[in-house]
């Protein structure tokens, strides 16, 4: 069927709308009391709300396939039938608040930074990227440590452990390996999953000292104590330690001053033969591809941070000593799909 050329362009204008129906759903509670079927009359009578108007909401839900719709004879009509409404798979799996992947917060948290950096574009362009001063490492440290328990936390159990779960099935060296990094691994859950998959596995996750506390009482609570360190420190000026034959590195090279000298000591960490995994947002060279990076690291792009072009990790890696590159796309992230690089240190 032939579109509008400004169709797609209409429907960045609408979005703002279906953003408001999640956050509404979230907020009003809707989403708990549709564990089994309920009509609009009989939801908004438990949560007292408008019954018309939450049956308009209820069909936005569907259709945007967080609900399922069905029909059953309706109770005060003969021959008539009424719709009812329950949660969909995703619905019950990340944003109903007894799921052990609840992510509800993480996507607050996700939706209100985006519209904020959203609100900062204009002047940023006029005005360019306005200095931080002299605390913003330290401000940013004790932010990074209270998303640990709260979004970053629910972030990893909902798509960063599947996708490097995805990621290590495809890199042979995992079977085999026994001494990890997870660097900038925050509350620790990646690698308390490697572990759980790969008995031989120990290591270290390294993150600023503030988000490792989390993490230690996260390894602790798992059972997992005798195998997984923390190293608080900042990677752009502290010791990551060494003897790796594998290292664990997502989305951390936006928030180095210098991503060469990162991956250098990446290298140097590694033992002989052993493998970096990287994963790392990239802008593609096609406009689709650049378009669904930039939505979301356009404002890192603003804030002065790193995030290169298509092949500019591996490009780097390469001059940093790593051999036998190479790169494959992983679609399992929330945001874009991630371009991952593996490098190897010769033997």
């Amino acid at each position: 069927m032939k579109t509008h050329p400004l169709k797609a362009y209409w429907n960045l204008a609408a979005a703002a709308i279906q953003t408001e129906a999640l956050s509404s759903a979230l907020t009003l509670g809707i989403f708990e009391p549709l564990v089994a079927p309920l009509t609009a009359d009989e939801l908004a009578a438990r949560l007292g709300l408008h019954a018309g108007n939450t049956a308009h909401l209820l069909d936005l839900l569907w259709g945007m396939g967080l609900l399922e719709r069905s029909v059953r004879p309706a109770l005060d009509h003969l021959e008539s039938a009424e719709p009812t409404y329950r949660l969909g798979t995703t619905a019950r799996t990340y944003f109903l608040r007894a799921s052990p992947q609840w992510y509800g917060d993480a996507w607050f948290y996700r939706e209100s930074r985006l519209r904020q950096a959203a609100g900062l574009l204009r002047d940023q362009v006029r005005q360019g990227t306005q200095a931080e001063g002299g605390q913003a490492l330290e401000r940013f440290a004790e932010q990074w440590a209270a998303a640990a328990r709260g979004q970053l936390a629910q972030d990893q159990h909902a798509a960063t452990v599947p996708a490097a779960l995805e990621v290590m099935s495809r890199v042979p060296e995992f079977a085999s390996a026994t001494r990890l990094l997870d660097l900038g691994g925050g509350p620790g859950w990646v690698a308390i999953e490697l572990a759980r998959r790969q008995d031989g596995l120990s290591g270290v996750v390294f993150d600023f000292p503030e988000a490792v506390a989390v993490a230690k009482e996260n390894i602790a609570t798992a059972g997992l104590a005798q195998r997984i360190e923390v190293l608080g420190g900042d990677l752009g000026r502290d010791d990551i330690g060494s003897g790796y034959d594998l290292i664990w590195c997502s989305s951390v090279l936006h928030f180095v001053p210098d991503v060469e000298a990162a991956l250098r000591k990446m290298h140097a960490a590694l033992r002989p033969g052993g493998t970096l995994v990287c994963a790392h947002a990239e802008i593609g060279n096609d406009p689709s591809a650049a378009a669904q990076v930039l939505q979301y690291y356009l404002p890192m792009l603003m804030q002065g941070r790193y995030v290169g072009r298509q092949g500019d990790v591996a490009a780097v890696m390469a001059r940093g000593g790593f051999v036998r590159i190479e790169s494959f796309a992983c679609g399992m992230f929330p945001m874009a799909p991630l371009p991952v690089v593996v490098g190897r240190k010769d033997a």
